[in-house]
């Protein structure tokens, strides 16, 4: 798939992000290895703890889906510099992906690119247990 229509599948579902207390808006498209995009959009929730970021959708829902494989996720959020992913989200992609590809843009299609192993340098997982 081109990173053109990963980026527009992240920023159409931005659109149905639910941001009542932040307006911030953040759309994910997660890309397998097979080829198919699994989509996520931020989920807010009056007790903020229980918010939960688009990246973090993306996975589960692929993960509910039976799929395992990512090569690459795509963030768009509609700020003037692409937004990384916050802390919980680099683990769970780590965990869940490994070191894929992130693409980060703003809904102008400004994009930033960085694998994951720069991202999140010293991960948690299970060679750390």
């Amino acid at each position: 798939m081109s990173e053109a229509r990963l980026w527009e599948a992240a920023r159409d579902v931005r659109e149905n992000a639910h941001a009542p207390f932040s307006h911030f808006k953040v759309g994910a498209a997660l890309e397998t290895t097979e080829g198919d995009v699994v989509t996520g959009c931020n989920i807010e929730n009056a007790t903020f703890g229980l918010t939960i970021c688009a990246e973090r959708v993306a996975i589960f829902k692929a993960i509910s889906e039976k799929k395992r494989g990512f090569t690459r996720v795509c963030i768009v959020t509609d700020t003037a510099r692409p937004t990384s992913p916050c802390g919980a989200c680099r683990q769970l992609l780590w965990e869940f992906a490994g070191d894929i590809e992130v693409v980060m843009g703003n809904l102008e299609g400004v994009m930033a690119r960085r694998s994951m192993r720069d991202l999140f340098p010293m991960p948690f997982d299970e060679g750390s247990l």
